[in-house]
């Protein structure tokens, strides 16, 4: 019998590896299919990277069965990978630097700051073609002009200027099918940072390469005071005069302290409440009245829209009667999900409001709540929604009545010249694969009044002897390390093997609370320090508080003064999903049982929920 031949423990790794890819099904797809997630051998897939010399990350990588048709990882987020070396440079300013608060005129950003015209940030868009052309040359079309649109870029912006962007062309390709299908394009943004997530390119090609209308939904709202709301409003009207924009938000009557109010002429730091929404609760939105009344002005009475405005009637009157539902079999919505033959030669035809049918489109950048909007126009979850950027992995199509359609598209991350711990604030990188998280959590404490809020006993305070504390010495310095090593110790992450702080997971945590809006950072509209008190008594401003379901201002800081302690010691919802950010599925955010009850609104007779049992205190 011939000697077996050896088998290193490095091939034997390699083999599982091979064999895990094949179960994923990653080695059936060739290079030349449109399917194919993971390259082989020294080859590059050409429709999702940008260069010979730049590597791509891939995040949010699924696993699937090889029998399956469907390719899950095929619209995943496809990142510019950073260098070793820059991620330590980092860490190490995060351990040294310390933090010293900025100036209100620093919060204050223009659109040009974040898009100069003169960079050609633009977006790829899609070649001409013609019915004469084959599938396949239109493919290699598609992604040479890609190629040649990515080197242009980086020929303009020097390496390291551009922020993260988006890599994968197969989620272009999406955006060019509902920018194509639809009527009316909604681009939806984060209040608390709209010049962020506002691309000019994108208005300037909708309104004058396809002559079609846009309007801009400032979603949100009710994590942003009132006069802030206003101002940008004003702002994006000065800059864009021609652009229909609407308000809107999805959790009405959940007033928040942003660090914006002032009380004796200090700030407010307090951490809020996580934002929860009972079952069936998606019609008690505020906005979808302004949306429907600007459709009106764009269409003009092309299209009928009285289907509309019964339905959103007939939900105002099903939630005055103790919040029951309308008949939902009797209002049935079909839905149309993305295939390749959609993404075919398909015309895309200039015809609008086809068979007397709005269509309206969503997109945006990741996780500003295109999801959201659409599951609050059609009253009940249709979307599956999730604070993941990248959840949505293609565009899919509802009908709200028999003649208005939503399309809703994948987030899409613009290059632009933004900070990048900005971006990641901003939730378009998922947190749990951030490689180094400390030096956003830096660039966050410095723009927010996190000591009063998160309550902190700096670390070397807490290594020393007391006596240290008791001679009246100042309070040493925070560094970004400094905040993440006091929040693990006094959330209690503890790493598993030698019990110490776990700085990563801590880090972690805050930009979750930072995104959630717990712990909130808005930006400004330049000029806005000089004209804060024009604002604070702007004609506007019950009208935007009436939107947001606040009271009154005396009303909403009495109440935040009633339950502060509550509001930052004892925080139930934080233990209970401080780590739901690494699950796909992350739904609780917008299908929670409601909010926690106080103790001593609880009735008699009253079940106990077991994840407020253990208050924080009580474990401290």
């Amino acid at each position: 019998m011939p000697r077996k031949k050896p088998f290193s423990n490095k091939q034997k790794k390699k083999q599982l590896q091979v064999k895990r890819e094949r179960k994923r099904g990653d080695t059936g797809s060739g290079p030349s299919s449109r399917n194919a997630s993971v390259e082989r051998g020294g080859e590059r897939q050409s429709d999702t990277s940008d260069s010979e010399t730049t590597d791509i990350r891939k995040i949010n990588q699924q696993p699937f069965s090889r029998e399956g048709r469907y390719d899950p990882n095929r619209f995943r987020l496809h990142f510019e990978k950073e260098s070793k070396e820059d991620v330590e440079k980092r860490k190490k300013i995060a351990r040294e630097k310390v933090l010293q608060p900025v100036s209100d005129k620093e919060l204050e950003i223009a659109i040009n700051d974040i898009y100069p015209s003169e960079k050609g940030l633009g977006f790829p868009r899609r070649p001409s073609w013609n019915y004469d052309m084959t599938r396949e040359n239109l493919l290699r079309k598609e992604e040479k002009s890609y190629r040649e649109y990515l080197d242009d870029l980086h020929s303009r912006n020097p390496p390291g200027s551009l922020s993260h962007f988006e890599h994968n062309l197969e989620t272009w390709r999406q955006l060019w099918r509902v920018l194509e299908m639809s009527d009316v394009i909604l681009l939806i943004v984060d209040i608390r940072h709209p010049v962020l997530q506002f691309p000019p390119s994108i208005y300037q090609y909708i309104t004058g390469d396809l002559q079609k209308q846009m309007i801009l939904v400032l979603n949100k709202v009710d994590l942003c005071p009132p006069p802030l709301v206003i101002a940008w409003k004003h702002y994006m009207t000065s800059q864009f005069p021609h652009l229909q924009i609407v308000c809107f938000t999805s959790h009405r009557g959940q007033p928040y302290s942003t660090g914006e109010e002032r009380e004796s002429g200090g700030r407010v730091g307090v951490l809020q409440k996580k934002r929860m929404r009972r079952k069936a609760d998606w019609s008690q939105a505020g906005g979808p009245t302004d949306i429907m009344k600007a459709c009106q002005e764009i269409t003009a009475g092309k299209v009928d829209l009285s289907s509309w405005e019964q339905k959103i009637h007939r939900d105002a009157v099903a939630e005055q009667l103790d919040g029951e539902r309308p008949d939902e079999g009797a209002e049935s919505v079909s839905m149309e999900t993305q295939s390749d033959s959609t993404m075919d030669m398909s015309s895309p035809t200039r015809e609008l409001y086809k068979d007397g049918v709005l269509t309206l489109g969503c997109i945006g950048f990741p996780n500003v709540g295109k999801s959201s909007v659409i599951n609050n126009l059609v009253g009940r979850k249709v979307v599956s929604v999730s604070r993941t950027p990248g959840h949505t992995k293609y565009f899919q199509t509802y009908y709200l009545t028999p003649t208005v359609k939503l399309c809703d598209c994948p987030g899409l991350v613009f290059p632009s010249r933004v900070n990048k711990q900005l971006q990641i604030l901003a939730g378009i990188y998922p947190v749990s694969q951030l490689q180094e998280p400390y030096s956003s959590v830096g660039y966050l404490c410095e723009r927010t009044p996190f000591l009063p809020a998160l309550k902190l006993k700096h670390p070397r305070l807490q290594e020393n002897d007391p006596q240290q504390g008791s001679q009246g010495s100042e309070e040493p310095g925070w560094t970004a390390w400094d905040v993440c090593e006091a929040w693990a110790e006094r959330r209690g992450y503890k790493t598993a093997k030698a019990a110490r702080n776990d700085v990563y997971r801590a880090a972690n945590s805050l930009l979750r609370l930072a995104i959630d809006g717990r712990l909130c950072l808005c930006l400004r509209p330049p000029g806005y320090s000089c004209l804060r008190e024009h604002w604070e008594n702007h004609p506007d401003l019950p009208e935007i508080m009436a939107l947001q379901g606040r009271v009154t201002e005396e009303e909403g800081t009495g109440d935040r003064d009633d339950d502060d302690d509550g509001e930052s010691s004892t925080e139930p919802e934080e233990e209970r999903d401080r780590d739901a950010d690494d699950d796909e599925d992350g739904d609780d955010e917008d299908e929670g049982f409601g909010h926690p009850r106080r103790k001593e609104d609880k009735p008699s007779g009253f079940t106990v929920n077991m994840y407020n049992v253990l208050r924080e205190n009580e474990c401290e």
